[in-house]
């Protein structure tokens, strides 16, 4: 061994020596237990991402329901007792909902803080995602989606699809490919053609070629998204900071006031960030980039593992087709495909109790998304029986997972059960209850409180209508009907709806309608 590396390797033993002895946090009186970890700065962070929900299990037998784990460079108090998550909600004087997501999101996407105290803009991104996301924006929404998802299942798809001929695939590519371009389509518009234009067909191509293309660079960009919210440089990942920057050029006004239909969201994002910002122009887009992947990187997961768990439980595709058929023969609406597509209000949607129940179970078994409130100033934490003091700028979280998966709350929680969550007249089901007790909080896949998604709605019906065409048009089974289920991708816990670890080949056809 060269003097150099000696010297070297003693000043690194040194340096963990010293975060040892004087850089680890030590508990004070009143705080709950502490794991700190043995490694600088990354603390538990290795042990927490191999498995969390396993993790917080082992650290919840041996702390009990609140403990802190020191996780890259963070303290987070995790609270696990379901009646207590309440006590989270009520501390809005001392526990802040918006500086966590504010900082993920400008660090991810590359725009400049959309924190209003920080001067860039005085916008109101929750409010105005509530406006244009639930309400009377969201039947607008609907219309849109149900246009586009048949437009790319029976158009986009023609040149696969001939009279009774079988298309083999990957499920989560199929869902990821209908759902991204149908989706893209309806917050962002279409390219702008008259329809007299004699090469109208061939500019269709051109700008479904675009989309795939974005389509691309969203996955390139969204596989290293947790890295991004760890805090790693986007810098590091060449091809994904490259992908970030062509998905913003797409995404620029100039290109978006080309486009007809534009969604009320993204119309009156545009004018917000023209009227109440300081951004330049890319990073106006950036924050488009933002919702198109808020849009996209939850919703495309959940419609494949809805759509996994009915081809893999007959009786809950039995169900689920009977329903679907029983709404479109009181609507009136009649399947074909001579060119006069389905339309299903959201009133109509709605009225889908079991398809409810199949998309919640689904939900519940592939959710891992986590709730953050980053502590103002000092404070103490008032739980049902307890108390413990809270650190300035230490973050309480909730893992809802871990309720998911609660055999106390879900009978064999790892099974799915399409009626889960209906009661015995058939309608949605919310009393569940833990020790005796009767739950408030007990499907959280949307987190909770003030910070609830505020497309949750507009998810849930964008999943509803792809099923009921899906339906309505296509034969579809597994290539493999004895297929195991694929595991969790650990990778994004935290983040919403995991991923498959890896695809499923199905096979579909259009029916002989």
């Amino acid at each position: 061994m060269s003097l150099a590396s000696w010297i070297w390797g003693t000043a690194v033993i040194l340096c963990c020596v010293s975060w040892f002895l004087l850089g680890r946090r030590r508990r004070r009186q009143g705080e709950p237990p502490l794991e700190n970890g043995f490694l600088p700065y990354l603390g538990c962070a290795l042990k927490f991402g191999a498995n969390p929900l396993e993790f917080l299990k082992e650290k919840q037998k041996k702390h009990g329901h609140i403990f802190t784990c020191h996780v890259a460079g963070k303290y987070i108090h995790f609270l696990t007792d379901p009646f207590s998550y309440h006590a989270l909600m009520r501390q809005g004087k001392h526990l802040d909902w918006k500086k966590f997501h504010f900082a993920t999101s400008a660090k991810a996407f590359g725009h400049g803080s959309i924190d209003p105290a920080e001067g860039n803009t005085t916008e109101n991104f929750h409010q105005t995602f509530i406006r244009t996301l639930q309400g009377n924006a969201l039947d607008a929404l609907i219309e849109a989606m149900m246009e586009n998802l048949q437009y790319v299942m029976l158009q986009s798809k023609a040149p696969k699809l001939q009279s009774n001929t079988w298309v083999t695939e990957g499920l989560y590519t199929f869902c990821c490919q209908v759902m991204f371009e149908s989706g893209f389509l309806t917050l962002f518009g279409k390219e702008f053609h008259s329809n007299n234009d004699k090469n109208l067909s061939s500019k269709q191509e051109t700008e479904r070629a675009h989309i795939l293309n974005a389509l691309e660079n969203f996955k390139e960009f969204d596989k290293i998204f947790p890295a991004l919210v760890a805090g790693l440089p986007i810098h590091l990942f060449k091809s994904a900071h490259s992908a970030r920057e062509k998905l913003g050029e797409a995404l620029l006004h100039k290109n978006l006031l080309k486009r007809d239909n534009l969604s009320e969201l993204v119309t009156l994002r545009m004018f917000l960030n023209d009227t109440l910002s300081t951004f330049d122009d890319m990073e106006k887009a950036k924050t488009h980039v933002a919702v198109l992947w808020a849009s996209q990187a939850n919703t495309i997961p959940a419609t494949f593992w809805t759509l996994f768990y009915l081809l893999k439980s007959p009786e809950a595709m039995r169900a689920a087709t009977k329903e679907v058929q029983s709404v479109l023969e009181s609507a009136e609406e009649s399947i074909s495909l001579d060119g006069k597509h389905i339309s299903l209000n959201r009133k109509q949607l709605d009225n889908m109790p079991i398809l409810d129940s199949i998309i919640k179970e689904a939900m519940r078994l592939s959710s891992a998304s986590m709730t953050f409130r980053v502590a103002k100033e000092d404070f103490t934490l008032h739980l049902e029986n307890d108390f413990y003091n809270i650190r300035k700028d230490d973050i309480v979280a909730l893992y809802p997972q871990l309720l998911h998966f609660d055999p106390e709350i879900y009978a064999d929680p790892l099974t799915f059960k399409y009626d889960r969550f209906l009661n015995e007249n058939g309608e949605e089901k919310t009393d569940f209850y833990r020790n005796g007790r009767r739950l408030k909080y007990y499907y959280m896949p949307f987190g909770t409180g003030i910070a609830k998604c505020p497309g949750r709605l507009f998810a849930v019906h964008e999943i509803k209508q792809f099923l009921a065409l899906i339906f309505s048009y296509f034969e579809i089974e597994l290539v493999d009907s004895n297929v195991k289920c694929p595991s969790l991708d650990q990778s994004r816990a935290g983040l919403g709806i995991l991923q498959p670890s890896n695809d499923i080949d199905f096979r579909y056809r259009l029916k002989c309608l």
